[in-house]
């Protein structure tokens, strides 16, 4: 570059074989020098000069940088650059959404606090309201929601337990007791298995509800829920039911030796689960399923009377807290996935308890477990002989001594029903209980052979 060296041109004016240069696009302020006329206007957009012959920046990009630019030549004197000065409106904005950022960020360490501090102390959270997950909405806990459930204390179920020790059944989500409480009555207490950390607002209400829902249970064939317990140090959660004292169905039919459940008996038990089933599924509302239907869900007392209890339901609660996104039920092949119609959910409950009682009456008429490593599945072995009524006693036990024929048909052909492939296709239990009041009863009373084995058991 050659310099003209004159004592009145400065800056880029010094440049004689200047002819092009790019200025577009700055901040550039003031006026342009003449020494710059010859370069393209278009060079020189994009600035913020005094010049009206060029594309200048809007007014407010500018600000006051054509104030700043007259003054540029004293500032920088200084060694000072002028500046542009931001919109009032976006300062505004900047403020605002500082201390916005800010509060929510007070409030979230303020509650992060309280909570450890919650769970430092051995504290569950405040059951006062509850977030569902599910409906993303808040729910509220009702204080009184178990005011009509006994409530028992951790200290008195410790002493009829022998301080939880006496365990009688055991999983990953639940721990089954056996105790005996100060008046003399037997019980079961099922414990949940759960940190107090997953115990939220929402499982908590679905606790709560469950309890209602198994309390109002009354029947003689259904074992009465005696009371529950809530206790924060140490943090559980338990129900108590009577436990009667005879064992299982299941026992009764696979484990003990010799054969204690004549023929009558057998009978006079599928009757009795009829008719509490025909209870849950049609003389409650709104209606009532067992969670998981089964010999090894029906306890037998002194007398050998069937009472039943739901030990399952209270697994789901700590295993899957509900109300997951796919629905499990016991019957028809067994399992439903995906999302379920909740609608539909309560139908296929109890259209699955019909299928898993079609199981039960197999399991009393052949003596077999419905799994078994020892013999065939049930089902597969049943069907063949259950599609020809003339090989109906191929299915009896043959520890059985005697075995009423007209009842036998009876039975199968309701097996056959319940046991159905399309669920919508099963009879109600109303429909159920009625067939094996009047035929088993009549066949029944026909055999004095039988009425004697039944007064003898």
């Amino acid at each position: 570059m050659v310099s003209t060296k004159k004592e009145d041109q400065v800056g880029l004016c010094q440049l004689a074989q200047l002819t092009d240069i790019d200025l577009s696009n700055n901040l550039l302020a003031g006026s342009i020098p003449a020494c710059l006329n010859h370069i393209q206007r278009s060079r020189m957009a994009g600035n913020c000069f005094q010049n009206n012959d060029t594309m200048n920046r809007a007014d407010w990009q500018c600000g006051n940088s054509t104030d700043a630019g007259k003054d540029n030549n004293s500032i920088g004197e200084d060694g000072q650059r002028g500046r542009v000065i931001q919109p009032l409106w976006l300062l505004i904005v900047e403020v605002v959404t500082g201390v916005s950022v800010l509060s929510i960020l007070t409030l979230c360490a303020i509650a992060g606090l309280r909570r450890r501090k919650d769970r430092s102390s051995g504290r569950g959270v405040p059951w006062t309201r509850a977030l569902s997950w599910k409906e993303n909405n808040v729910i509220s806990i009702d204080d009184d929601l178990l005011a009509n459930v006994p409530k028992i204390s951790r200290q008195e179920l410790a002493e009829a337990c022998e301080d939880f020790s006496n365990i009688i059944g055991s999983s990953h989500e639940t721990v089954v007791y056996k105790g005996t409480m100060k008046d003399g009555r037997e019980i079961a207490v099922v414990s949940m298995s759960a940190p107090v950390h997953y115990w939220t607002n929402y499982v908590e209400l679905y606790f709560q509800k469950e309890v209602v829902e198994v309390a109002r249970l009354s029947h003689e064939n259904a074992a009465k829920m005696v009371g529950y317990c809530k206790s924060s140090d140490p943090f559980s959660r338990m129900v108590v039911f009577e436990y009667p004292p005879n064992g299982t169905l299941y026992e009764h039919l696979h484990d003990v030796e010799g054969c204690q459940l004549s023929w009558p008996r057998r009978m006079k038990i599928a009757l009795s689960i009829a008719r509490v089933l025909r209870y849950l599924h049609t003389e409650l509302q709104p209606p009532f399923a067992m969670a998981a239907l089964a010999s090894s869900s029906i306890y037998l007392t002194e007398d050998f009377s069937p009472k039943i209890i739901d030990f399952e339901r209270w697994r789901g609660l700590v295993g899957k807290p509900l109300l997951s996104s796919g629905c499990v039920v016991n019957g028809g092949g067994g399992h439903s996935n995906g999302v379920v119609d909740s609608r539909h959910v309560r139908f296929m409950d109890v259209q699955a308890n019909t299928f898993a009682f079609g199981v039960i009456l197999l399991e009393l008429i052949s003596g077999r477990a419905s799994l078994s490593k020892d013999t065939d599945d049930l089902l597969e072995w049943a069907r063949k002989h259950l599609e020809q009524p003339g090989e109906f006693g191929k299915l009896v036990d043959p520890k059985l001594k005697s075995v009423g024929q007209e009842s036998l048909g009876i039975i199968c052909n309701v097996v056959n029903l319940c046991i159905d492939a399309e669920p919508s296709r099963r009879p109600s239990m109303n429909m159920i209980g009625a067939i094996l009041e009047e035929g088993v009863d009549t066949s029944v009373r026909d055999s004095s052979l039988a009425w004697a084995e039944a007064a003898i058991s």
